[in-house]
């Protein structure tokens, strides 16, 4: 008897899982929304979101015309973040370069560049940022400044600074080492949501929730049989981000596939609370949507992709901690870079499952009183 009924209940839940999958798939504005954002990021986010700066307009001015000069520019015209350097004829040009964004940086040479220069003295010279692109001309600064201290050093005869700078897992600075192993806890995040926030808004907007109610499957069965389809859906949206980075932008997996997939789908059920939660409050798909975004813009900006959590405030920062798009993308380039063990990594997973449960627990009784 308890084989039929373990049986009967497996089936009934896996049907209707099946039913999920098949109505996503068939509803061909759901399959857009599943499918198009995982293509045009997989395409656009690694090379969009990047803070490398390249084919950058700088400025330089100098009161005097002279060989060290003239050397330093023709050093900073051919570095391969500069498409352009323009030479500024006096300093009142300086102003308007910058306000009217005709370079992103001016460098102003003193009037006494070459002659401290052949006395060995260092210089000094002033370097002009846009403030309104803070973060691209601050890096366009430091390549000016290792260009100079290059030159600088040229000159005098040094061979180094006494200085070697190594970067761990990632060498070469490549911004596709960092936004990859991110974008695999985006998209994951959007395919759970979508699935489960949409689900029992359709179910109401169609009329057929009324069905569901009725029909022999209990209500942890339904909301099991809601959440399934949101994890698969997610880790092959995953999936498809991972063999991109992997094959198509030759980013090494270093770590361990089973350790990936786990945290992947610890990932997914953390999510399923927070889609389900808004699914259960929502009337409408329009409604669900909204609720989507009201989730997901606080998530990611408190996540660490766009900000270094510890430049949050210290409320802020805890905050975080219930944020489970941060877990994940700390997890994701743990395993996908540095090929840690589960000894590392075991303190966020549990902050993963303290989530799950909690949001778990509070949609599950939203769920079975409102649906």
């Amino acid at each position: 008897m308890l084989n039929f009924i373990n049986n009967a209940t497996c089936y009934r839940i896996i049907t209707l899982i099946k039913k999920e999958l098949a109505l996503l798939w068939q509803d061909k504005q759901t399959r857009i929304i599943l499918i198009m954002p995982v293509l045009m990021q997989i395409i656009i986010f690694p090379f969009a979101a990047t803070l490398d700066v390249t084919n950058a307009t700088i400025a330089v001015y100098r009161p005097n015309i002279d060989e060290p000069s003239t050397e330093l520019i023709n050093r900073l015209s051919h570095a391969n973040s500069f498409s352009k350097v323009l030479v500024l004829d006096s300093q009142a040009a300086i102003c308007d370069t910058i306000n009217h964004q005709k370079a992103l940086v001016v460098v102003q040479f003193p009037d006494d560049f070459a002659r401290k220069l052949l006395n060995d003295e260092s210089p000094q010279l002033q370097i002009i940022l846009d403030g309104r692109k803070s973060n691209s001309a601050q890096i366009a600064a430091n390549y000016i400044q290792q260009i100079i201290m290059q030159y600088q050093q040229q000159r005098s005869g040094q061979t180094h600074n006494g200085l070697i700078v190594r970067h761990r897992f990632n060498s070469n600075l490549d911004y596709k080492y960092f936004i990859l192993p991110s974008l695999v806890a985006l998209i994951t995040t959007i395919g759970v949501m979508i699935v489960t926030s949409l689900s029992v808004a359709r179910e109401r907007e169609q009329g057929t929730l009324d069905q569901l109610r009725i029909s022999p499957l209990a209500t942890w069965q339904i909301f099991i049989g809601k959440a399934m389809p949101a994890i698969i859906v997610a880790t092959l949206q995953g999936s498809a981000i991972l063999i991109a980075s992997v094959y198509i932008y030759q980013i090494p997996f270093q770590g361990s596939c089973l350790l990936f997939y786990l945290c992947m789908m610890s990932y997914g059920l953390s999510l399923v609370g927070f889609g389900l939660f808004i699914s259960s409050l929502c009337s409408t798909q329009q409604q669900a949507f909204i609720g989507i975004i009201t989730f997901m813009v606080p998530a990611i900006l408190l996540s660490g992709f766009i900000a270094p959590i510890e430049n949050m405030p210290l409320c802020l920062r805890y905050l975080t901690e219930l944020n489970p798009v941060r877990h994940f993308i700390e997890l994701s380039k743990q395993i996908y870079l540095k090929d840690v063990s589960f000894n590392v990594i075991w303190s966020s997973l549990i902050k993963l499952y303290a989530i799950t449960i909690l949001m778990g627990g509070l949609s599950y009784y939203l769920f079975k009183k409102y649906v």
